[in-house]
């Protein structure tokens, strides 16, 4: 077998498939109750805009009819409350995610906000995803799909539980083309953001694997050609901020 089917990347390491997804949950079990912290350090507090931007894209309905969108690996329910809090009483969302600690942050999170009514939590892998087909009007993942360990494998799931028609949403940091600012923001991620990551929370190491995971991240054009290969028409990348990070949409049709 090749090193592209026995492997993957635990940022810039190469490790055995099997064994990501283990690393993986080990680094977000490590954050879960400090992730909006780890957000805004990863990106100096532009998360919540770039988020907005998402939720702004996909629009939910101000109606009561039934809208049910799916959103894999929003744990803590930073995107699912968006969705609703924009939609109106027919919209709900189902947050799916591998991690039980994450998860656990959501559903506090739910209450508190008096909307745990139209948000459910779901442990599932976005390899597996243990919906029927053609369930959801809309799919959205945001800062999610680079940990998927078989990414291509993660957009077929979300491609078979769309319905035809629907849309789907990933944000995620993508490949800095504004002159100058790449080396800026080269110098924040790798020198900065671990060390700040260690003084705030006590852990250097998870950090160090974020940053790694963004650059191992393929670039807007690669990334679209897997959304295509998967299923999806119309594909788009919309860069942000200089292409610190994209919005990609695409339809199933």
């Amino acid at each position: 077998m090749t090193t592209s089917e026995n492997s993957t990347h635990f940022g810039f390491r190469d490790v055995p498939l099997s064994e990501k997804q283990r690393m993986v949950d080990d680094v977000f079990h490590s954050v879960a109750g400090r992730y909006d912290l780890m957000n805004d350090l990863m990106s100096a507090g532009m998360h919540r805009a770039w988020k907005d931007a998402l939720v702004s894209k996909l629009r939910p309905p101000l109606s009561a009819q039934k809208y049910s969108v799916l959103d894999v690996a929003g744990g803590t329910g930073d995107i699912a409350f968006r969705i609703v809090e924009a939609g109106g009483s027919g919209v709900e969302v189902t947050v799916a995610d591998i991690n039980g600690e994450m998860l656990k942050v959501g559903r506090e999170r739910a209450e508190k906000r008096g909307i745990g009514h139209a948000v459910r939590f779901a442990e599932v892998n976005a390899e597996a995803l243990a919906f029927p087909d053609k369930y959801f009007d809309a799919v959205t993942i945001a800062f999610g799909i680079r940990n998927v360990p078989r990414i291509p494998v993660g957009l077929k799931e979300m491609f078979r539980v769309l319905k035809t028609g629907g849309q789907f949403f990933c944000l995620e940091f993508s490949n800095v083309d504004l002159p100058g600012l790449d080396a800026i923001y080269d110098a924040y991620s790798f020198r900065a953001i671990p060390e700040i990551g260690r003084l705030v929370t006590g852990d250097r190491e998870a950090y160090q694997y974020l940053v790694e995971s963004i650059r191992k991240f393929p670039d807007r054009d690669a990334f679209s050609k897997l959304m295509r290969d998967a299923g999806f028409s119309r594909v788009f990348a919309t860069p942000m901020s200089g292409g610190i990070v994209a919005l990609h949409s695409g339809w199933k049709l």
